[in-house]
This record gives structure tokens, sequence and C-alpha cells, in this order.
């Protein structure tokens, strides 16, 4: 399943979330991508049995978002992801994964995966989530999140200091102190009486500032800067 071009239209004409989808079990593969090509605002533009051949997919069509399995034979899932964010930092990357506490999902993240989903995802879970990834906003399970904070945030360790910080609006410090806990773009809408399209802009502002690629990297920061405090063990 390849598409012809880098964008697609969905049934209003509005232009669609771009997808790409690697797994090297192709009913996986397969099933995933017709879930996903089905949804009227997702255009599924081609498939990847390995790391290898998801590189070639992204560099052809650069895709809105990635759908990437961890574990994969010629270049695995890890190494393909720091490969996109790298060299395509406009593709966002989902990781799918059997289990949340999967080592190699924390890696995928911390190369800059924007957020993972269990392969027993339910179809509506997995547009939702693809949608989720594909408008900036970062899809984390709480067990991950909380080990992607501690592995940056030790308590006994001094605030290290995060450039732009001091150039954050009140109001910007208290969209990223929302981003930090793990709020999707509407919940914090609703949270800070705003519109979704004024937090969209906030957020995008917040990232200029602190130089971040990503909604997860804005959470690192948070808690490296001391903005937001890792809960100390009882």
């Amino acid at each position: 399943m390849t598409g012809e071009g880098t964008t697609g239209e969905g049934t209003t004409g509005e232009t669609a979330t771009t997808v790409v989808v690697a797994d090297d079990q192709a009913v996986v593969r397969r099933g995933f991508a017709a879930i996903l090509d089905s949804a009227p605002d997702l255009k599924v533009l081609g498939e990847a049995g390995n790391g290898a051949e998801l590189l070639a997919l992204v560099a052809t069509h650069q895709p809105d978002v990635a759908v990437v399995d961890v574990r994969m034979p010629v270049m695995d899932g890890i190494a393909a992801t720091q490969r996109i964010t790298d060299e395509y930092p406009s593709t966002k990357v989902l990781v799918l994964t059997t289990f949340d506490l999967d080592e190699y999902v924390y890696d995928a993240l911390r190369a800059g995966a924007s957020g993972f989903l269990l392969k027993d995802v339910t179809a509506d879970r997995l547009v939702d989530g693809v949608r989720l990834v594909g408008d900036g906003s970062m899809l984390l399970g709480a067990n991950v999140t909380r080990r992607l904070v501690a592995d940056f945030a030790v308590p006994t360790r001094r605030a290290a200091p995060v450039p732009g910080l001091e150039d954050l609006t009140r109001r910007e410090r208290e969209v990223l102190l929302t981003v930090a806990r793990g709020l999707s773009n509407i919940e914090i809408a609703v949270e800070l009486f705003i519109s979704e399209a004024t937090v969209k802009s906030h957020v995008s502002e917040i990232l200029r500032k602190l130089c971040c690629r990503d909604r997860v990297q804005l959470v690192i920061a948070a808690y490296e800067s001391g903005l937001v405090l890792l809960p100390t063990p009882s």
C-alpha cells in the first residue's frame, strides 16, 4: 500500500495526516495500515517490514507520522527512530510495543519518539493515537512517563538551567506545567479555560523558546529546570 505523494486529502477536501507503518509481521502491519487508511482524516502512504525500508519510505514521502514497531530486522525501531528524528524532524514517530515497560520503548522515546502504543491496541485507540501525535501531542503511558522523568530529574540533584525558560510568559509557564503532566491540547484548553487553538500557539512558542524538538523534551525540561518537582519516594 504505497501512496503517490507526500500529502493526502480527507473526504472533506482538507489535508489528511499522512502515515507510514513499519512492522516485520506482515499481518499486523497490513491490519494497522488498513485501520488507519480507513479513517477519513488519515492517509497511509506505505508500509515497511524493517527499519531500512522505513527510512526509504520516510525519505520519499516525509509523512506526518511513522508508526514503528520496536523490534525489526536489518535496522530496529530505535535506530530508525533516531535517524528519522535527526534527518526528518517533521515526521513524528509513534512506536509499537508488546509491553509498556519494554526497555526498547524507553530507548525509542529517548531517541525522539513522540509516544507509544501497545500492539494489542483497539482500532479506535490506534487512530486517535496517530491523530494526537500528528497534532504535536505526546502519547505516553504513566509507567514510561515516570521512568523518563526519573532518568533526567533525580530529586537529590540541583536543578539545571534551561536556556529560554526565563523568556516564558506567565501563561506559557502554566501551559508548560500542564504539558509536563501529560495533558493533551484539549485537556489543557479545558483546564486553563482557553481555546485549543490558543493552546497550540502557546506550545509552539514554548518549543521555540526552549529549543525543544517535541513535547517529550518539554517534559524533561520542566523537571530538569526544577519548575516541576519529582516526588520524593516515601
